[in-house]
């Protein structure tokens, strides 16, 4: 039997076995699953040849979040990487994404895919500049000859066939965008890896971005196994000070017409978005995204609201990535503590894990998900209770409560050592 993927099937009225699972997950009617992905406000992130359980990101629906991993050219350990991955997926990440810049990353791509429960994502612009890397920067010739946009295309097919279940893909990055930004006093620049890269070879040689320009091709391989596409903000901001210029909302713009392009040929596409962003333009942008790309799933990084505290950039991603999600976003992708400074440890997955699922559930009790709000009811009645392991159960890390809680010592078991004999709730008992 041929396969007929998510937006052909919802279009023929036919519900598959991943919507009716995706449904089960968020408590919602097949028939919503069904019509959000036939409009484009909702994905499922599963690429055929993967066996794992289906991950639909979109409208009304929980807020999910991705943690990325992977090697860079400085540290590549296999065995390290699989640690963070398990640990991210323990820790609630709903998704990883393998970005891995160094060593052997094919090898570290097909084992995070073996070993991964969770869709896993990945920027094929990385293997695909490997050789050129190899051979130099890219201010030096041989990174223009060595980089070939037909490996590009070779890459991306190559990953979706290996089960890779959705791909951030710079399509939106024009040479018209570019001057866009050059027009303007931006401070940072093009921060994202990938699109500084396809920028560095498009401005030297003079050459039209190929994911834009051959966007059709993109389209029939992503189409093949259900492959998400998530179309990269390449433009996005890296500070605050360049947050929502003319270029962000240039490349938002190209990003919005070709998720149209995409959803007439039967490819599901999301869309990424900023960055670095003033707590006042948070929710802008949401909407801003909203409107310009045909309310298409939004995956924001972050968003960070300041950009003085690195080391703790996992909390100034949360605060924005809690506001985000309340205003309608649908999918975040963790900072962890160590953004800006180096390659992320286990831990630092761990804890930039737990900021963003505090901030994507901040933001579905705002937007009133169906069920949001009731874990913290029970977590709230487990409190007046004192009923200390039914709130681990109810918490998002209980080790960590655990140890915290053991780490004093206790006259009353039923108290913690904040309050102690204070404690207003068991005070409270004799108000009943």
């Amino acid at each position: 039997m041929e396969y007929i993927n998510q937006i052909e099937a919802a279009r023929k009225n036919i519900i598959t076995d991943e919507m009716k699972s995706c449904a089960e997950a968020e408590s919602v009617s097949t028939e919503k699953i069904r019509l959000d992905i036939m409009n484009g406000w909702t994905v499922i992130t599963k690429n055929r040849l993967r066996d794992i359980s289906p991950l639909a990101v979109g409208k009304d629906l929980k807020t999910k979040v991705n943690a990325n991993i992977g090697s860079s050219g400085d540290s590549h350990s296999i065995e390290e990487e699989l640690e963070k991955l398990f640990t991210a997926i323990k820790s609630g990440a709903d998704a990883v994404m393998d970005l891995s810049t160094g060593g052997n990353i094919i090898e570290f791509r097909r084992d995070i895919l073996k070993n991964s429960t969770v869709p896993v994502g990945t920027v094929p612009l990385y293997e695909a500049f490997q050789p050129a890397m190899e051979n130099g920067s890219p201010n030096d010739a041989n990174f223009i000859d060595k980089f070939d946009p037909e490996y590009l295309f070779e890459v991306i097919e190559r990953q979706c066939e290996e089960g890779v279940d959705f791909i951030t893909v710079h399509c939106g990055l024009t040479l018209n965008a570019i001057k866009t930004m050059n027009m303007q006093t931006r401070i940072m620049g093009i921060v994202s890896r990938g699109g500084s890269l396809i920028a560095s070879w498009m401005i030297r040689k003079n050459k039209e971005n190929p994911l834009y320009e051959h966007y059709g091709r993109l389209l029939k391989i992503a189409k093949k196994n259900d492959v998400v596409l998530s179309l990269g903000d390449g433009l996005r901001p890296g500070c605050l000070n360049d947050a929502t210029d003319r270029a962000q909302i240039t490349e938002l713009v190209t990003l919005g017409e070709l998720q149209k392009k995409a959803l007439e040929e039967g490819v599901q596409v999301m869309i990424e978005g900023p960055g670095h962003v003033p707590l006042n333009q948070v929710e802008a942008n949401i909407k801003l995204e909203k409107s310009l790309c045909n309310g298409a799933p939004f995956y924001v990084l972050g968003p960070l609201v300041t950009d003085i505290a690195p080391g703790y950039d996992h909390i100034t991603s949360a605060i924005g990535g809690a506001i985000a999600a309340g205003a309608g976003a649908d999918f975040l992708c963790y900072v962890t503590p160590a953004e800006h400074l180096r390659l992320p440890s286990v831990s630092d997955v761990k804890d930039g894990v737990i900021a963003s699922k505090i901030a994507a559930h901040a933001g579905d009790i705002a937007k009133g998900i169906k069920g949001a709000l009731d874990l913290d009811i029970e977590m709230s009645k487990n409190r007046r209770a004192m009923d200390w392991d039914k709130q681990y159960e109810c918490a998002l890390d209980p080790e960590r409560a655990k140890k915290m809680r053991a780490s004093l010592p206790l006259k009353d078991d039923k108290v913690c050592s904040m309050c102690s004999s204070y404690c207003s709730i068991k005070l409270n008992a004799s108000f009943k």
